[in-house]
C-alpha cells in the first residue's frame, strides 16, 4: 500500500502501519447519501459562532454544521456519542457497515458514506458537500490538511503536539464538542467516564503503583506502547504505571519496537498483550515470550477479544468506557 504522506510513511509506528495494511480494504470505498440525518438539533444552534484552536491556526465555525465528515481515528464515534451523525465517515479500525463498534450500535439512522483513512478521496470528500470536516486525530500532516481546506469549510484538524495520532480522548471530546455546539453535552460525558474510571481504580486498590507493559504482538514483531497512548492512558487511570525500562525508550510517537532481545521488557507487575496481525496461538507459543517471568507467572492479560482490542484503540468516550467494563475485571485476575 503506497502511503499518500510521506511524513506519515516515515513515522507511523509498526503497530498503526500494520493496522492499516489489514484496513486497506474497507477503507476507501462507500457510498453517497444525500438524504442523510441533519447533523445537530436546533439547541446547538445558539453555540455558535465558535472557535477551536488546532494546529494549523484558529477554526471558526460560524454556524450549527449540518452535514459533518468524520475523517480522524475516532471522530465519528465521538460525534455519535454527542448525538450527531456524520454523513461520512473514516473507518480506521475496519469495523465493516457504518463503521462503528458495539458500543455505538444502532446510533445511525443513515449510514454514512465510508471514506478513505490515509488515502483521502477528495472528490468523494467533496461530493458530500460538508459544512464541518473533522480530522482531530490524524497524521497532522499539512498537506492532508491542505487538500481539506481547499474544500472551502472548515476544517478542525489535530490540536498543537497532537501529531501522529497523539491527540488525547479529552482533546478530541473537547474540540469535537466546540465544533457542533456540543460543549455541555462532551463535559458531561467526560464527567461521567472520569468517574467510572475512579470507580473502576477505588474497586481495585491492588491496581495501584503496579508496574504494566502494554506490548503487541504485530505481524512486524514485538512492541510497546508508551505514554502518550490511549492504552497506556487508560492503564495509568486505573491506578497502574508504565514499565520505566519501556517508558524510557519513548521517542516522538506512542509505540516503539522491541526486538527479540528486548524481550525481557516486557515483564512488568501485570503484562498487557494486544494482537495485531497475530494470533493468541502463536503468541502463546513464543517460547521467548512465553519465558518473561510476568508472562510464565501468570501475570498476563491477552486482549485477543477483537471488540475489547478495537474499544481500547478507539481510544474515543464511548470506547473507553466499554472498556473500563470488559477490561478491569481481566486486568484484576491478572494482577493476582
Amino acid at each position: 500500500m503506497r502511503l499518500p504522506f510521506s511524513r506519515a510513511g516515515r513515522l507511523l509506528p509498526v503497530a498503526l502501519l500494520s493496522a492499516v495494511v489489514a484496513l486497506t480494504g474497507c477503507s476507501t470505498t462507500g457510498t453517497e447519501d444525500d438524504n442523510a440525518a441533519p447533523a445537530t438539533g436546533s439547541s446547538a444552534a445558539s453555540a455558535f459562532p465558535v472557535t477551536i484552536t488546532t494546529a494549523f491556526g484558529d477554526v471558526t465555525v460560524s454556524k450549527q454544521p449540518e452535514r459533518v465528515v468524520a475523517l480522524g481515528w475516532s471522530d465519528a464515534d465521538v460525534a455519535l456519542s454527542l448525538g450527531v451523525q456524520p454523513v461520512g465517515a473514516s473507518d480506521w479500525l475496519a469495523f465493516g457497515g457504518d463503521g462503528q463498534g458495539p458500543w455505538n450500535a444502532g446510533k445511525y439512522t443513515t449510514p454514512p458514506a465510508i471514506l478513505g483513512t490515509l488515502e483521502l478521496d477528495m472528490e468523494k470528500v467533496a461530493a458530500l458537500k460538508p459544512d464541518l470536516i473533522l480530522d482531530t486525530r490524524s497524521s497532522g500532516d499539512k498537506a492532508r490538511h491542505d487538500s481539506l481546506a481547499k474544500l472551502g469549510v472548515p476544517v478542525v484538524d489535530v490540536p498543537k503536539g497532537g501529531e501522529m495520532y497523539l491527540t488525547t480522548w479529552e482533546q478530541q471530546l473537547d474540540m469535537i464538542g466546540k465544533a457542533l455546539g456540543k460543549q455541555s453535552e462532551a463535559a458531561a460525558l467526560k464527567s461521567e467516564l472520569d468517574a467510572k474510571f475512579t470507580a473502576a481504580a477505588a474497586a481495585n486498590p491492588g491496581f495501584k503503583d503496579k508496574t504494566v507493559a502494554a506490548v503487541a504482538r504485530t505481524g512486524e514483531g514485538w512492541g510497546a506502547y508508551v505514554s502518550g497512548d490511549g492504552r497506556v492512558d487508560f492503564l495509568t487511570k486505573l491506578g497502574f504505571k508504565n514499565a520505566p525500562a519501556i517508558e524510557a525508550l519513548k521517542k516522538d510517537s506512542f509505540y516503539i519496537t522491541l526486538s527479540n532481545e528486548q524481550l525481557d521488557l516486557a515483564d512488568a507487575d501485570v503484562t498487557v498483550v494486544f494482537l495485531i496481525q497475530a494470533t493468541l496461538d502463536q503468541v502463546k507459543g513464543d517460547k521467548l515470550f512465553q519465558a518473561v517471568p510476568s508472562v510464565k507467572a501468570g501475570h498476563v492479560a491477552y486482549m485477543d477479544n477483537q471488540d475489547i482490542s478495537n474499544a481500547f484503540s478507539s481510544s474515543s468516550v464511548a470506547g473507553l468506557s466499554y472498556a473500563v467494563d470488559k477490561v478491569t475485571p481481566l486486568l484484576a485476575a491478572a494482577a493476582g
